[in-house]
């Protein structure tokens, strides 16, 4: 029988248990947002545990960092450790909480890793090469979306996930041109762009049709990438 191949993403709250009320209540938002955000590339429903740890299970060649880009550019994020692993997992049914396989034995190991590690975001393909570049890549984009401001995060989510121009989120948030362009080059928006394509071009490799209704970031309007990271080798161009 050929086997099921997904993504596991794995999401714990960092701090959850000075606030295991407000982590409960915000997980549970989250999920909400990520079910209908990935909508049939779901292969189980999202869930969580204990307050502090969400899962999801998702069709393979879904973008992890549709969930990663949500909960950081959430309008009271939370900080969140995440493990994102593609790999074989069993049939069966029920939410991703309730699911095996060796893809959530793979993520329970390397979250493992991350904590001892203090990583913020690891994503595992399964092909050598191509997870070592991701390993250099990830720390970045982790530390450019940690420390938002309320109004830095307003901004980015609207750029990055709702693909908005800065003359657009002016008028979206009722200020002017010239505030919104101040508060893109305090929040980086440029260089999140660009590092986020470059990411989603390594992780997919020629596997790149990811669905455009859940994606969080329009890669054909995003800036040269190499203003935000270095050039991604030719090796790693096809799988």
């Amino acid at each position: 029988m050929e086997e099921l191949r997904g993504l596991v993403l794995m999401g714990e709250v960092l701090g959850a248990e000075r606030d295991r009320v407000g982590s409960t209540a915000w997980l549970r938002d989250l999920v909400a947002e990520l079910d209908a955000a990935y909508g049939e590339q779901r292969l189980a429903p999202f869930g969580f545990l204990q307050g502090d740890e969400l899962q999801g299970l998702l069709a393979a060649e879904s973008d992890p960092l549709v969930a990663v880009l949500r909960a950081a550019l959430a309008p009271e994020s939370r900080p969140i450790r995440w493990v994102c692993v593609r790999d074989c997992v069993d049939p069966g049914e029920g939410p991703a909480t309730e699911r095996t396989g060796r893809a959530f034995t793979v993520a329970r190991e390397a979250m493992k890793a991350a904590r001892s590690r203090h990583d913020r975001l690891v994503l595992m393909t399964g092909r050598d090469e191509v997870d070592e570049l991701l390993a250099d890549m990830t720390p970045a984009l982790a530390d450019l979306l940690e420390g938002r401001t309320s109004r830095q995060r307003a901004v980015a989510r609207l750029a990055l996930l709702d693909g908005l121009r800065q003359s657009e989120v002016a008028e979206r948030l009722g200020v002017r041109r010239a505030t919104i362009s101040v508060s893109f080059g305090r929040a980086r928006i440029q260089s999140l762009t660009g590092l986020v394509a470059a990411i989603r071009r390594v992780y997919a490799g020629d596997n790149s049709a990811a669905d455009p209704s859940v994606a969080a970031v329009d890669p054909a309007a995003a800036v040269d990438p190499a203003a935000a990271v270095a050039p991604v080798p030719a090796a790693v161009a096809s799988r």
